[in-house]
């Protein structure tokens, strides 16, 4: 490996240590604050257990962690899914990209952005003993073709699981995540999952503690994506 690699990968993991904390970053109680959303959001966990678990045990990718990084987003899901009309959405997005129409949809409220971007990258970071293939832009004639495959695969709740596996393999590959801990790890995935992959390391690590997750269209009532994610980490999840 080349030196200035050497240096580059060592000064990215010390700011990941600097900078995470494990725990959080306050004392919400969560489960109390979302309410009657929290419980769906564990009803929906619990009831499909059974077919997600195998698909993330056959890559290897743990399920108490997979979860967690989503679960902020189950309840939001919760919370919205009587109350989004997104079929104008899915028209525009069709006709003029995800600059015109980028949307949450579906259990884990996937973006058409947060697909493609998935879709590029997994070309570059996962190899063919991954076993997950995308078809990328250029193997479509015409672009909305493309975007159509797109929004399938997000109303899909299997294929949402994949881009799921497909994110955090890119994520440990892309950022040299296999030095941090458990809690650390999650607050990492956590925050790029709900900021973007297509960010550097550190605006990633600089985003774990800001408050910008809400289960609410119109509210001043803002929370730490990451900080979720770990609270059910720590707080909900039965021991195996």
């Amino acid at each position: 490996m080349h030196k200035d690699v050497k240096v580059r990968n060592l000064f990215t993991f010390l700011l990941f240590i600097g900078f995470f904390r494990s725990g959080c970053s306050q004392s919400e109680n969560y489960q109390v604050l979302f309410g009657d959303d929290w419980k769906k959001a564990e009803t929906f966990e619990k009831e499909n257990r059974s077919w997600i678990e195998p698909l993330l045990a056959k890559n290897h990718i743990p399920y108490k962690l997979a979860i967690a990084v989503v679960f902020p987003e189950l309840v939001r899901y919760s919370a919205l899914k009587d109350k989004m009309e997104i079929g104008l959405l899915k028209t525009l997005y069709v006709n003029l990209g995800n600059d015109y129409a980028d949307f949450s949809i579906g259990i884990f409220q996937m973006k058409p952005s947060f697909a493609e971007t998935i879709r590029d990258e997994s070309s570059t970071y996962l190899g063919r003993r991954s076993g997950i293939t995308f078809k990328n832009s250029s193997g479509y004639d015409d672009i909305k073709d493309y975007r159509k495959s797109i929004i399938r695969d997000l109303e899909d709740p299997e294929s949402q699981v994949i881009y799921l596996i497909s994110f955090i393999q890119i994520c440990e590959k892309k950022f040299n995540l296999n030095r941090l801990d458990e809690g650390r790890l999650l607050k990492f995935l956590a925050t790029a999952y709900n900021f973007g992959i297509d960010k550097k390391a550190l605006e990633i690590v600089r985003m774990s503690d800001k408050k910008f997750f809400s289960t609410k269209l119109i509210t001043n009532d803002k929370y730490s994506y990451a900080d979720v994610s770990l609270f059910w980490f720590t707080h909900q999840m039965p021991e195996m």
